[in-house]
């Protein structure tokens, strides 16, 4: 799938069904929904899963709890906007499918 597919997906009722776990995640809170974007991810133990859950966080505001887990996937506090951040997050994933 291409970043630009995915975006437009946004605008279905649901995510694309052949899509991952962290791709649904990043789905949901692009549209609005982060308590399903957060439940998808708090329980998947790996660096992907880490760093969804650190971007949904630091969208919420919790700053320290964000750091927790950028420090959990191994990756720096970002200096990008949110949107930036999504973006990356969402093009990094469809190339790893």
């Amino acid at each position: 799938m291409e970043f630009e597919n995915f975006v437009s997906s946004l605008d279905d009722n649901d995510p694309p069904a052949f899509i991952s776990a962290y791709l649904q995640s990043l789905w949901y809170d692009a549209r609005g929904d982060w308590n399903k974007a957060h439940e998808m991810v708090q329980d998947i133990h790996d660096s992907k899963a880490s760093h969804i859950h650190a971007y949904l966080h630091r969208k919420e505001g919790d700053v320290s709890n964000a750091r927790y887990w950028y420090t959990r996937a191994g990756k720096p506090c970002p200096t990008v906007t949110l949107q930036e951040e999504w973006a990356s997050l969402v093009k990094a994933l469809l190339n790893t499918v």
